[in-house]
This record gives structure tokens, C-alpha cells and sequence, in this order.
């Protein structure tokens, strides 16, 4: 019984760490000064340097468990992944790092309604419920009015949108990622932002990062903290943290990117949005949780990881 609540302290001391961290990747995007392809070409290739030298250190490459299918699957989810965060960060430069970060918190929704679509998953009447709900925040914290429709040059609805398209390629990536087992979630990882380097490099401008100079550090941290140290340690601490309490700590993310906001930029929501958030925090954590009940923390072996690791959304793909 000790062993097990320590366990659970320091894997919620882990996942609050990976989620803080989080909640200051829009300030690392904004104060690196590039494009959203650019931000997002550099993330995946640190990233990849810095979980392929995790792997190689841990042994995680020996009995892999990746197949020909199971490396297509991840492939496939790395393609939403990359375009997902190409979205995010564009919706940063539209609306807020608030804004954009609370609209796309709707992924779990997504997830819900995709698995219903894509695969016959039943979606009984109170987890449709929820989702109206959360859809009724999520119109409240975008702010969006009647003018932003018919006048004006529409750059903030747009951004809003790109928020929501990019929860929506989240929730393709989470359905994707979920049919892979017996791999080791850092390895799936790894695969996904491999991927992404010859995906962006159409879309990348090296011309423009001429004159970046110390920005680089914005992006190398990208890659190393908010790509390498933030998945090592959530993928550490959904092995031994039971769902609820998982789906709980999921909601500092977002909290941390407002007060990063606000502190930095000196942006905020209003209190017409901030009464949203409430409604989409509720709804999230009632359809997360009815989607996968919670359950005992799980053994700490290298058998268990890969399943701790998909029992719930991860903000690994932000």
C-alpha cells in the first residue's frame, strides 16, 4: 500500500510537472519569432534528436514490438500530429494563447464523436449531453459575435477555427494511436515526429531563420522540453495513475497557459468567455471519465506502459 501511494505522489508530481510545461509552450512558439511551419519543422527534428537519444540510453530500440502495420498506424498518427500543432500555433498568432489553447481543449469531445462515426462506438445520451454542453462553453470562450461573421477581415474566427481543426486532427491522431499495442509510447512518439520532418519540409522556409539568432533557443527548447522531457514524463507518470486523477491534472494545462498569457502579453478572456470554461472543464472530465472508468494504478513494467499511456488524452500531442 506504500509503495503504491508513493508511486502515485511522484506520478502526480510527474504529470503536473509535464502539464506546467505545457501550459508555457504558446510563450516558446510566440518568442521564437517564426512561422508556424518553421516552429513546427524545428520541433519535430530536436524532438526526435532528443527522444531517439532517450530511447537509445533506456534500450527502449531492443524487442520494440514495432510491425510493418503497427509503424504504418503511428505513421498516420504523426501526420495528424504535425498538422495539428501547424493549426494550434497558427491560431496563437489569430485569437490568444487563452483563447486558442481553452477552444482547443474540446479534443476529448472529438474523440467521442469520432469513435462514434469512424468505428460504431456507442455515444449513449449523456455523453451527448456533455458535448452540448462543452459546445455551449466553447462558444462562450471564443467570443466570437455576429460581426466577426459579416464584417471585419475575419482573422479572429479563423483562428478560432484552426483552434477547432486542430483539437479535431488531435482526436484523429488519439483514435489512430490507440489501436497500437505492445509498443512503448515513447517510441510511437518518436515514429510520429520522424515523420513529421519530411512532411514539413515542403512547407519549410529556411530563408526566413537567417536572422533568428538567439531565437534559437525558443525552438531548441521546443523541441528538448516541450517534445523530449515533457512526454518522458507524462508516459513515467500515466504507468502508475489511475484515469481520474489523470483526467483531473489534464485541466493545469490550460490554467497555466492563461496565467502565461495574461503574465507575458498581458491577455486575458473576458468574463463572458471565463464563464465557459467551467462548462468545458465539467463536460471534459464527465465524458473522459465515462469514456475509460477509472481504474488501480497500473504495474510499473514496459507491458503496461504503452496501455497507461493511451487510457487517456495526452497533451503530448500539443
Amino acid at each position: 500500500m506504500a509503495t503504491d501511494s508513493t508511486s502515485e505522489r511522484k506520478g502526480t508530481a510527474q504529470l503536473t510537472a509535464a502539464m506546467v510545461l505545457s501550459g508555457t509552450l504558446g510563450i516558446f512558439v510566440v518568442e521564437s519569432g517564426a512561422s508556424p511551419f518553421n516552429v513546427v519543422f524545428f520541433r519535430v527534428l530536436f524532438g526526435a534528436l532528443a527522444l531517439g537519444a532517450y530511447a537509445l540510453a533506456r534500450g527502449y530500440f531492443r524487442d520494440h514490438g514495432l510491425t510493418p502495420r503497427k509503424l504504418g498506424l503511428a505513421a498516420l498518427g504523426g501526420l495528424f500530429i504535425v498538422f495539428n500543432w501547424v493549426f494550434l500555433f497558427q491560431s496563437y498568432e489569430n485569437t490568444s494563447i487563452s483563447v486558442a489553447t481553452v477552444v482547443y481543449h474540446t479534443q476529448p469531445f472529438y474523440v467521442v464523436l469520432l469513435g462514434a462515426l469512424l468505428f460504431r462506438e456507442r455515444l449513449t445520451a449523456a455523453k451527448a449531453g456533455w458535448i452540448a454542453l462543452a459546445f455551449v462553453g466553447l462558444i462562450l470562450v471564443s467570443g466570437v459575435r455576429p460581426s466577426d461573421f459579416t464584417g471585419g477581415d475575419g482573422t479572429y474566427l479563423l483562428g478560432v477555427g484552426q483552434a477547432l481543426l486542430a483539437a479535431l486532427l488531435y482526436g484523429l491522431s488519439t483514435l489512430v494511436t490507440k489501436r497500437i499495442t505492445g509498443v512503448r509510447p515513447h517510441l510511437i512518439a518518436l515514429v510520429q515526429v520522424v515523420v513529421g520532418i519530411p512532411l514539413l519540409l515542403p512547407f519549410a522556409d529556411f530563408g526566413a531563420m537567417s536572422g533568428t539568432g538567439a531565437d534559437w533557443g525558443w525552438l531548441v527548447g521546443l523541441g528538448v522540453i516541450h517534445t523530449g522531457l515533457m512526454y518522458v514524463l507524462m508516459y513515467a507518470a500515466y504507468a502508475q495513475l489511475p484515469t481520474a486523477k489523470i483526467a483531473v491534472l489534464a485541466f493545469t494545462y490550460p490554467a497555466v497557459a492563461m496565467v502565461a498569457d495574461w503574465a507575458v502579453y498581458g491577455h486575458h478572456i473576458g468574463l463572458v468567455q471565463a464563464l465557459g470554461v467551467p462548462l468545458i472543464v465539467a463536460a471534459s472530465l464527465k465524458v473522459t471519465l465515462a469514456r475509460q472508468p477509472a481504474s488501480a494504478p497500473a504495474p510499473r513494467t514496459a507491458a503496461r506502459a504503452p496501455e497507461a499511456a493511451s487510457r487517456t488524452a495526452t497533451p503530448a500531442e500539443f
